[in-house]
C-alpha cells in the first residue's frame, strides 16, 4: 500500500534528481563558453592559433598551447593542456601527426570538443623515409597559397561554431586572404632575384619542401627529416657536407626552433657560411620579433633566404590592409 507520506518522498527524490541533473547540464554548458558568452577555441601550434586569431578577432576566446620558439614535433602536454582541451568548444590543429603528442592526448581524453585538422584542408606531398616508409609532409604553411585554404577551414569552423558572427568572420577572413595572395605574389618575386643556380636550400630538418616546390627552389639536403625527434648519424653529417660542397650553395641555414650546433658543423666542414639569421620552421617567433605572426615568419624567412644567397631583397607593401584590432 502506497501511503500519501511515502508518495511525497518518492516526488521528493525525483525532482531532486531532475534539478540535479539540470544543474550539471548548466554546469556542462557554461564551463566551455567564456564568462562574456565568446565561444572557447583552442589552437595547438603558434602559426594556427596566429591564424585562428586574425579570422575569429574579438568575437572569440582564443588559447593557445605551444608557445612561440616550441617544437610542435616533441612537445610533451602538461596537465594544464587537458584542462584547456576539455573546456574548448572547438579545438583547431594542423593534423599530419605534426603535434603527435596533443594529438594523442585529444585523442585519449574523450573530449567532447569538435577537432578540426586545418593542415589537412591542404593535400599534402608524400615524402619517403626510407625503406619503403611513406608519410605526409606536416608543413603545409610554407606555401602561403596553402594557407589560404587552412584560412578558409578555420573561418568555416567558427561559422559553425558561431553562426551569429558569420559576417565578422567572413570579412576577416576576405582581408586576410588578399594579404596572403599579396606575399604568395611578393615572395615569388623575391627568389627570382637570386641566381637560377644558387636556388637551393640547405636547413636542419626537412621543412621547407612546401616553400621550395612553390618558389621554385630546389632542398639540397637536411640533417634530419620531417620530425625533429630523428636524431642525425655522423654518416648523414658527412653525407650532407658532401651534398653542400657539390651544390655550391653560399650559404646554409639553422632554424630557431631547433639546437644549431649540428649545422654550424656541416657548414664549417662544407667551407660555407651560415645564414646570419635562422629560419622560422615550426613556430611564429617571440612577440616583438621579426616573425611574431606568419605573414611577418615568411616575410623574415624569405628576406634571409634571398639575402644569403645572392638575391635582391625588396620589403613587402601588402595594399589595401585595413586597421586591425592585434589581441595580443
Amino acid at each position: 500500500m502506497i501511503t500519501h507520506r511515502s508518495s511525497r518522498h518518492q516526488w521528493l527524490a525525483a525532482a531532486s534528481i531532475l534539478f540535479a541533473l539540470w544543474l550539471s547540464g548548466c554546469t556542462q554548458t557554461t564551463s566551455n563558453t567564456a564568462a562574456d558568452g565568446k565561444p572557447s577555441v583552442v589552437a595547438t601550434s603558434t602559426i594556427i592559433a596566429d591564424l585562428t586569431e586574425e579570422v575569429g578577432g574579438e568575437e572569440i576566446q582564443l588559447k593557445g598551447i605551444l608557445q612561440p620558439g616550441a617544437d610542435p614535433h616533441v612537445y610533451e602536454p602538461v596537465p594544464a593542456d587537458s584542462v584547456a582541451l576539455e573546456k574548448a568548444n572547438l579545438i583547431l590543429y594542423n593534423g599530419y601527426n605534426l603535434e603527435p603528442g596533443l594529438i594523442k592526448l585529444m585523442n585519449a581524453s574523450g573530449m567532447k570538443a569538435r577537432k578540426l585538422a586545418v593542415g589537412e584542408a591542404v593535400k599534402s606531398l608524400q615524402l619517403d623515409k626510407g625503406k619503403g616508409e611513406v608519410v605526409p609532409d606536416p608543413h603545409v604553411w610554407g606555401d602561403a597559397d596553402n594557407v589560404i585554404q587552412m584560412v578558409n577551414a578555420i573561418r568555416d569552423g567558427l561559422i559553425e561554431l558561431s553562426p551569429e558572427d558569420k559576417q565578422k568572420f567572413t570579412q576577416n577572413a576576405a582581408r586576410l586572404t588578399s594579404e596572403l595572395k599579396q606575399l604568395d605574389t611578393w615572395i615569388t618575386q623575391q627568389i627570382a632575384t637570386i641566381p637560377a643556380d644558387k636556388r637551393r636550400l640547405v636547413t636542419t630538418h626537412d621543412a621547407f619542401q612546401y616553400y621550395a616546390r612553390a618558389y621554385g627552389m630546389a632542398v639540397v639536403g637536411t640533417l634530419i627529416g620531417i620530425s625533429t625527434e630523428e636524431q642525425p648519424s655522423a654518416q648523414t653529417v658527412r653525407r650532407l657536407v658532401e651534398s653542400v660542397k657539390v651544390a655550391g650553395v653560399p650559404a646554409i641555414f639553422a632554424e630557431t626552433t631547433i639546437n644549431p650546433a649540428l649545422i654550424k658543423t656541416v657548414a664549417q666542414e662544407a667551407g660555407v657560411k651560415l645564414a646570419p639569421k635562422q629560419l622560422y620552421s615550426d613556430s611564429i617567433g617571440a612577440v616583438g620579433s621579426d616573425g611574431d605572426s606568419y605573414i611577418k615568419m615568411m616575410v623574415a624567412n624569405t628576406r634571409s633566404i634571398v639575402e644569403a644567397l645572392g638575391g635582391k631583397y625588396t620589403p613587402f607593401q601588402p595594399t589595401g590592409k585595413p586597421e586591425t584590432t592585434s589581441l595580443r
